[in-house]
């Protein structure tokens, strides 16, 4: 299992490499985001929000990374990402610090739900990627 850095949004990672995504069908400069849910080994949920949120924002290329509790789950987490593109997210996955944040994480995931890929066009509190 490998996990993008938590350093900079190390929770979507997870979700997503919980099996292959799909090819990038999206054209040259369009974001790239991802959106999966999460769950942690029963008890555990905010301990491994909190490692997924520990340094959030050192990563290149990422535009945004919520880390959200689902209220009907009970050990749920949504991870919603966007990047510059979806090359800046592969990329992410090799950083030392998200290999170092996989391994902690992996004691605490009990598995991985659905996952989305999207094509996010804007929004509050998102700036446009630039072309």
């Amino acid at each position: 299992m490998k996990r993008r850095d938590l350093l900079a949004g190390a929770g979507a990672v997870l979700v997503m490499m919980s099996s292959p995504l799909p090819a990038n069908t999206q054209g040259e400069g369009s974001m790239y985001g991802l959106i999966g849910k999460m769950k942690a080994v029963s008890g555990q949920r905010d301990a491994l929000i909190a490692l997924m949120l520990e340094d959030v924002g050192a990563m290149p290329g990422c535009l945004s990374y919520i880390v959200a509790r689902d209220p009907a789950d009970a050990d749920g987490i949504w991870i919603t990402e966007v990047w510059d593109s979806a090359a800046s997210h592969k990329a992410s996955l090799s950083l030392p610090v998200v290999q170092q944040v996989i391994a902690r994480a992996k004691p605490l995931i009990a598995g991985f739900g659905e996952h989305f890929e999207t094509e996010p066009a804007g929004g509050h509190g998102l700036a446009r990627a630039p072309a």
